[in-house]
């Protein structure tokens, strides 16, 4: 979704903008096609078959960066988390945006020397905490905080009173099992949305709830999705590891939806007064406590709130990096542009 709003938002404003995304992807750019339309990630599988998607996904990498190397581009835009690009477009202007916590084959590719920084890369964190990871391996590490299109998201009424809402993968570092508990604590029913990517975890720790106030509603389209989130009176975000950004939660936000929040990662910097209230701790009680704050807050301010991280401030921003790193002394014009996935 950043990656496609981010063509979008280039191409809208004259940029010659090449994704290189999964077959089926829909953009005001120029799509090439490098995985196929069935393709998903999933993080718990046997050794063999993780062998074989890390596979497709070096494949699907190595025919953008060649597509790179020979289409003439000015400049990369990368949002990968393969070394590949480092690697193989060293000399190729490149901004590439940190969306997780620091990876150990890029760290030791970098302090081992045998990715040395290139002075034609330039690289972004989406947010301060998880650029404080980075920073001791990337020097001048700028920090842009993901957007939204606010009207992408349209203000919802909390229809299902006595509803928590939560989304997302479902993998043990979201912590479901958390918001689970902390909704229960609360008096709410919680129904939550998105991919069951750890099926191991699902089966041992979600699923005994479901059916006594806990419901999976599946993974969900925007449009649907967008709904989903307005229709509940909270939303809860329970990261048990350092969120690099949290997009739902802002997400939700938009729907006027009120967010409760474990304090960890960059949820500090998304969620204000107006916009939810952060657990004074890490575990289900204070996370419950924090669902029964914020389930009074109005919900236009909430919205209000969310209006803070808008795409085009995003794109503002994006443009001012790729202006610098391209022509440090020239006033910005459209280029040609390749966005890595």
């Amino acid at each position: 979704m950043h990656t496609s709003l981010m063509a979008d938002e280039f191409a809208s404003r004259g940029h010659d903008v090449t994704l290189f995304a999964k077959a089926g992807s829909v953009s005001r750019a120029r799509v090439v096609e490098v995985l196929p339309e069935t393709f998903e990630f999933r993080r718990s599988l046997a050794p063999e078959r993780m062998s074989r998607q890390q596979q497709v996904l070096d494949t699907a990498l190595g025919s953008a960066v060649t597509a790179v190397r020979e289409g003439g581009f000015d400049v990369v835009v990368n949002n990968s988390l393969s070394l590949l690009p480092y690697l193989e477009l060293a000399d190729v202007p490149m901004l590439t945006i940190l969306h997780t916590p620091p990876l150990p084959w890029i760290v030791d590719a970098v302090e081992e020397g045998r990715a040395p920084l290139p002075p034609l890369h330039r690289f972004v964190s989406v947010s301060a905490r998880n650029a404080t990871g980075w920073s001791a391996h990337l020097p001048d590490l700028h920090v842009i905080h993901n957007g939204i299109r606010l009207a992408d998201w349209p203000a919802g009424t909390g229809s299902r009173s006595g509803t928590a809402v939560w989304a997302g993968r479902v993998t043990p570092e979201k912590g479901l099992h958390i918001a689970i508990d902390a909704a229960q604590a609360a008096g709410m029913e919680l129904h939550f949305a998105g991919p069951i990517s750890d099926a191991k975890y699902f089966e041992r720790t979600v699923a005994p709830h479901l059916g006594s106030g806990v419901r999976h509603v599946g993974h969900l389209d925007h449009r649907d999705l967008a709904a989903f989130l307005g229709s509940g009176e909270v939303f809860i975000a329970s990261p048990v590891w350092s969120e690099p950004f949290g997009l739902t939660a802002l997400e939700a936000m938009a729907c006027g939806t009120p967010v409760a929040a474990l304090p960890l990662g960059a949820m500090p910097e998304i969620i204000d007064d107006d916009g939810g209230r952060l657990a004074d701790g890490l575990g289900a009680a204070a996370l419950a406590a924090a669902v029964t704050a914020a389930r009074r807050l109005d919900r236009d301010r909430v919205r209000a709130s969310a209006a803070r991280f808008s795409a085009a401030a995003m794109v503002n921003s994006y443009e001012d990096q790729i202006r610098s790193l391209l022509t440090p002394d020239v006033p910005s014009a459209p280029h040609a542009e390749a966005l890595v996935p």
